[in-house]
């Protein structure tokens, strides 16, 4: 084993020895080498008569570009923020102005026990590196009936985990904490449990409430206190879009410092909260009251990063920062919100329609991009193909009784028509 990993896991092991347990075999051996990068960081402070570090070129001063992509930004965004390669761990201004946001956006949480936010090519990235860290064969990851696909592919397909589900829903439309409880109980032999908590939900579009999110923290904590290692990774794509009664502050923030054997994990991003989907910018956030345990969580992502994708894209997070820096940021975010926040409330309108009861019911939504039908009878795939082949209509079946609905993409006044056509695919199929 590399020294550099040896010396980041005897700092993990002398603060809190639980986390260095959570690592897996990868993220034991992580580290982030002191090679051209670091030397050229140093040359960047001190090099004042020529740097000849980094492998750039150069040209009067500046990165050497082609002017036709300078003039595609004008003079809104300078070559230096553009061209050269940004750190691993990203534009320090841009973490710092990330960790402001989610102190902002969070304002019970304590700022001194998280990390600074390490920058990430978007969501599925941050989540990518946490399963590296965390996750070997048959670890168990913990996730609701009802989750985004791509988990299969990041933990189970690359890292071997073992996908252990529970309803997302009780007999009360509620969150089902026992649910959760009951899962983390079965799969305590293993040691260590990966929990995945994603509030907005994708696909159902559910937030629990404070109660139901203060009984999530509960339930792990009681299973921390019985020796087990839970590694929380909180998925917050759709974070900030809450409609309803739900909490509106990330249960990072609860989790962040409710006992060591419990790591919180924040992974979210401009990506979807800020509506540039395309520029993959995405953060992942540790919390824990040791700088030991941060620096060292931090420097095996650098080294993560570093080995696979090198850094992430420059000119998005020069153009997030300044997005994050402008005034107009909170008018327009307020903005969106509120039209996000019409088209969930008249889809909600429109599904109390009598008609439709024949055909499905819909699971609780209060927050996020999407609801999802629970079908009576009709395949959700079969009602998928013909909804799409008969009426240009797309949707997305989940399983054989769901199908998900995004309203965050139809206007307000077209709601009706989408859900009418929907159910006069279901009538053709009945």
């Amino acid at each position: 084993m590399n020294e550099l990993a040896q010396a980041l896991n005897s700092a993990l092991k002398a603060d809190n020895e639980y986390v260095y347990d959570m690592l897996s075999p990868l993220g034991k051996e992580m580290f982030y080498p002191k090679g051209i990068l670091s030397q050229s960081a140093e040359a960047g402070k001190k090099a004042t008569k020529f740097n000849a570090t980094i492998g750039i070129a150069t040209e009067n001063n500046q990165p050497m570009h082609f002017q036709h992509i300078q003039d595609l930004f004008g003079d809104r965004v300078a070559p230096k923020d553009l061209f050269p390669y940004a750190p691993p761990q990203g534009k320090e201004t841009l973490r710092s102005e990330w960790k402001k946001k989610i102190l902002k956006d969070n304002p019970s949480l304590d700022g001194a026990i998280i990390g600074n936010p390490i920058v990430t090519n978007a969501l599925t990235h941050g989540l990518s590196i946490a399963a590296d860290l965390f996750t070997e064969e048959g670890t168990p990851v913990i996730l609701p009936d009802k989750y985004w696909g791509n988990y299969n592919l990041t933990f189970k397909t690359r890292r071997g985990a073992t996908v252990a589900t529970y309803p997302l829903f009780n007999e009360k439309n509620g969150f089902n904490v026992e649910g959760l409880k009951e899962t983390i109980a079965a799969n305590k032999e293993a040691g260590k449990v990966v929990v995945v908590l994603n509030f907005p939900n994708n696909p159902t579009g559910y937030t629990p409430l404070e109660d139901e999110a203060k009984e999530i923290v509960a339930v792990l904590t009681e299973a921390a206190e019985e020796g087990l290692n839970i590694v929380t990774l909180i998925d917050d794509a759709y974070f900030g879009l809450f409609y309803e009664d739900s909490m509106k502050e990330s249960i990072f923030s609860l989790l962040a410092d409710a006992h060591p054997r419990v790591l919180p994990v924040k992974i979210d991003g401009a990506t979807k909260e800020n509506y540039v989907w395309g520029f993959r910018v995405g953060f992942i956030t540790f919390a824990s009251r040791s700088e030991a345990v941060l620096n060292s969580l931090e420097q095996k992502t650098k080294g993560l990063i570093r080995g696979t994708i090198s850094s992430s894209s420059h000119p998005s997070q020069s153009i997030i920062l300044q997005s994050l820096q402008s005034n107009e940021f909170d008018v327009e975010k307020d903005e969106k919100f509120a039209l996000m926040k019409r088209r969930a409330d008249k889809t909600k309108e429109v599904l109390n329609k009598e008609e439709y009861q024949k055909y499905w019911t819909y699971y609780p939504f209060n927050s996020g991009y999407f609801m999802c039908l629970k079908l009576h009878t009709i395949d959700a795939e079969q009602l998928r193909l013909h909804l799409l082949d008969k009426y240009g209509v797309g949707t997305i079946s989940i399983n054989p009784t769901d199908l998900r609905i995004a309203f965050s993409c139809v206007e307000d006044e077209d709601i009706e028509e989408l859900f009418d056509l929907i159910a006069q695919g279901a009538a053709d199929l009945a």
